[in-house]
């Protein structure tokens, strides 16, 4: 505890004298949870653009059929750094964003309990982004083992393998140490009368989702860290020959994997859960049974894990475990579908740009949903798996889900971050391309695997040509959204659009829209009381 009210006695010094760091030192010290939050923020969309870039290379080579540019071995690099990149780059780092802005206004806390740790935190990232990045320059190239970086393959990798090893553990520690931060601000530091059921839903989602983090993480760290001593220690852990076995890595690595895609979900249901009561202008329906649907799906997360192995040839009553355990899964989840249904329902609600977000959101979050429940089904799946159809699903989950979510929350709470708001025209035209684009790419996908399409391959048999020209063509198109997004939307915004106001959604509720727009660098010196 000393060191946090250390921390807090510095703050109020710095506060009297308004003597904010400035310039670099700001950045690169920052112990302010608004600072690190923007850090993390422009980390994540460089991250975005970067694997963008990768993703709009794979989309290139798949324009026609034939090799076009990339060789087979380098095709195999782009489609494991882009997931990779992805994933930990993009995805993760955007939600820790949102949450380090958002969750100490939400809960009228002062900042985030552990300042320095969250400094450390956030610059663990940009030494593994440089690490994936420079993988492609040294001998054999980066990783091609897929993001699943599964043994053999991963044990035989040149160097590339290793810098990528090293990459992910340095972003475990970051989420760790997030996570940690994340749960004691919100168990210890809310606002008098803020009880954890009156909490909003986003903190709810978060602090659910810390709790994954910290349980799954280290799993990982354990499977790649016995890729490393298999790949230089001579154990033989993924090993055959030497007594291992290469389906445990798929087991160890998707007891973390299963759970990391509800990490990259919640939080983007919290958001969404935030969005749909202020433009419904009424209340969450169902904000308990929200609560615990969450609860329930993190905690049935961590049994399903081997619906990604049914071909690896599991006995028959392990396959039915988990097929219905994973359709368990669709429970909770069409729950929350529900309640955010019900919460428009009858709603006077207007669709500014985070309300189209959010609706988009539920539209194609709920089509990923339904073909998970296919691939749920383990004679299906069997026909399916590692096919495009597995691609769409995915994308239609974490691009159309994660990254659309989002997008909603930066239209929502941009103008409490740069007190200015955003283009309304202009975040329409964000989402009508994203929206149409997205689904130009990614619904064919569902036909190539259905006709057999295998994934991960540079080439392919030329009846599968014009799906995969229309992939592309919208690809570009979805790419070139995110440009628009960039120069159109946030520059402009953070340049100064019209004034903000502190509150300007009418029906927007919480403490984040008690305090001035932008959000000034310390709030909550005195915790407001929540009636």
């Amino acid at each position: 505890m000393s060191t946090s009210t250390l921390d807090h006695a510095h703050g109020h010094d710095h506060d009297h004298s308004h003597d904010h760091p400035t310039g670099m030192t700001r950045w690169l010290f920052a112990t302010n949870h608004k600072d690190i939050g923007t850090l993390y923020l422009w980390f994540s969309l460089i991250m975005l653009l970067s694997g963008g870039v990768l993703a709009l290379m794979i989309r290139t080579e798949l324009f026609k059929p034939g090799l076009q540019f990339f060789q087979p071995e380098f095709f195999n690099q782009l489609t494991t750094m882009h997931g990779l990149v992805m994933v930990f780059g993009a995805i993760m780092p955007a939600f820790v964003g949102f949450a380090n802005w958002m969750i100490p206004l939400q809960v009228g806390a002062s900042d985030m309990a552990f300042a320095r740790m969250n400094n450390f935190s956030f610059w663990l990232l940009p030494p593994a982004a440089i690490l994936l990045a420079t993988s492609f320059l040294v001998p054999g190239g980066a990783t091609a083992a897929g993001w699943t970086l599964y043994a053999p393959l991963s044990t035989q990798m040149g160097p590339g393998m290793d810098m990528a090893i090293f990459a992910m553990h340095l972003m475990g520690a970051s989420s760790i140490m997030g996570s940690i931060n994340i749960i004691v601000t919100i168990l210890n530091m809310r606002a008098p009368g803020m009880t954890l059921m009156k909490m909003p839903m986003f903190c709810w989602t978060w602090l659910i989702t810390a709790y994954l983090l910290i349980a799954v993480m280290p799993v990982l760290a354990g499977a790649i860290t016995m890729t490393l001593t298999d790949r230089h220690f001579g154990t033989s852990f993924f090993n055959a020959a030497g007594g291992g076995d290469p389906v445990m890595y798929q087991h160890i690595f998707w007891f973390f994997g299963h759970p990391e895609v509800y990490i990259m979900i919640l939080p983007a249901f919290g958001i969404v859960s935030q969005i749909l009561p202020a433009f419904a202008r009424k209340p969450l329906f169902g904000y308990a049974s929200m609560v615990y649907a969450t609860a329930s799906i993190a905690i049935l997360s961590f049994i399903v894990w081997a619906h990604h192995m049914f071909t690896t040839g599991m006995p028959v009553t392990s396959q039915l475990f988990f097929m219905y355990a994973t359709m368990l899964i669709a429970v909770p989840t069409g729950v929350k579908v529900f309640n955010w249904i019900a919460t428009m329902w009858k709603g006077s609600m207007t669709f500014e740009t985070p309300m189209l977000f959010s609706v988009g959101f539920i539209f194609v979050f709920t089509m990923g949903g339904f073909t998970g429940l296919i691939l749920a089904v383990t004679p299906i799946d069997i026909q399916l798996q590692d096919t495009y159809y597995v691609v769409a699903h995915f994308h239609y989950v974490l691009v159309a889900g994660s990254l659309f979510a989002l997008f909603a929350g930066f239209y929502y709470w941009s103008p409490k971050w740069t007190g200015h708001m955003y283009s309304e025209f202009r975040g329409k035209m964000h989402f009508w391309l994203s929206l149409i684009t997205f689904n130009i790419t990614f619904f064919p996908m569902h036909f190539l695997g259905l006709a057999g399409m295998p994934r991960r391959y540079a080439d392919y048999p030329a009846q599968f040509t014009d799906f995969n020209t229309i992939a592309t063509i919208g690809a570009f198109g979805f790419g070139l959204s995110q440009v628009y997004f960039l120069f159109c939307v946030i520059l402009p915004t953070i340049r100064g659009g019209a004034k903000a106001a502190d509150k300007p959604w009418d029906g927007a509720e919480g403490l984040e829209w008690t305090v001035p727009s932008p959000a000034p660098f310390h709030t909550f010196e005195t915790p407001p009381t929540v009636k």
